[in-house]
């Protein structure tokens, strides 16, 4: 058994287990899985919060060389405090990369540029080891996300809510999202796509900060952030540049 409590990247394989118990109250945490192994094989992962409530399977679709997009277990810290994955030993060619992302996590953020997102509106690369963080400041704001990839997915994290974007969405868009334990839709985490009628490429957010820290990171594949950009503008005090 794995310890994960740093939260950062680790390779799950068959007959393997990961746990993390360092989850906080207040706090909901996204659980990112990708297939890292040679062949195109799905693989079925499960993952446990406690003694009381059943194991969650979680597929993650098949691909190679960790080419694929992320599925995303959601769990809340108010639910637990500890967190395990799992890949049954009959799965024997499966390999994944396993990471929690939330406003604290991961504690170890070896493997992502991990890097301030600027106040001032320009576009920045949205690859798919991007962690990018900022204190908002209570004030409106802006944030834009544009690709011209199909399905790409990205997640916002504040303390007790999670925010998915999804840009060019298919049918089914939200297939790949596992919310566990006691974490709902509207309420723990919400799926955000672009306006009706408005380009697809594009997803453009207005909030008001409230002086807390919030993180986004791709979820998406290296060929899908290829032309994936990420933007934070102030509204109101738009002659100064923050960074």
């Amino acid at each position: 058994m794995g310890n994960w409590d740093k939260g950062g990247q680790n390779t799950l394989s068959g007959g393997g287990t990961l746990t993390c118990n360092n989850l906080t109250s207040g706090q909901v945490y996204g659980i990112f899985l990708i297939n890292s192994n040679n062949t195109d094989t799905t693989t079925t992962v499960q993952l446990v919060i406690d003694n009381q409530t059943m194991p969650k399977s979680i597929t993650v679709p098949g691909t190679t060389m960790g080419q694929g997009l992320a599925s995303i277990a959601l769990v809340k810290g108010d639910d637990t405090k500890s967190v395990s994955i799992s890949i049954s030993a009959d799965q024997t060619q499966s390999k994944i990369l396993a990471y929690i992302g939330s406003v604290g996590m991961p504690i170890d953020a070896t493997g992502f540029n991990n890097l301030p997102l600027p106040i001032n509106g320009t576009r920045n690369k949205f690859n798919v080891d991007s962690r990018y963080y900022q204190v908002v400041p209570t004030s409106w704001h802006q944030l834009q996300i544009s690709t011209q990839a199909t399905q790409f997915i990205s997640v916002m994290f504040i303390s007790q809510q999670a925010t998915i974007f999804i840009c060019n969405p298919v049918e089914n868009a939200e297939a790949s999202i596992y919310p566990c334990g006691t974490v709902t839709k509207d309420r723990d985490y919400k799926v955000v796509l672009p306006q009706s009628g408005g380009p697809q490429t594009l997803i453009t957010q207005s909030f008001t900060g409230n002086g807390t820290q919030r993180v986004w990171m791709n979820a998406d594949s290296p060929q899908n952030s290829q032309t994936a950009t990420i933007s934070l503008q102030s509204l109101t005090r738009l002659s100064e540049t923050e960074e």
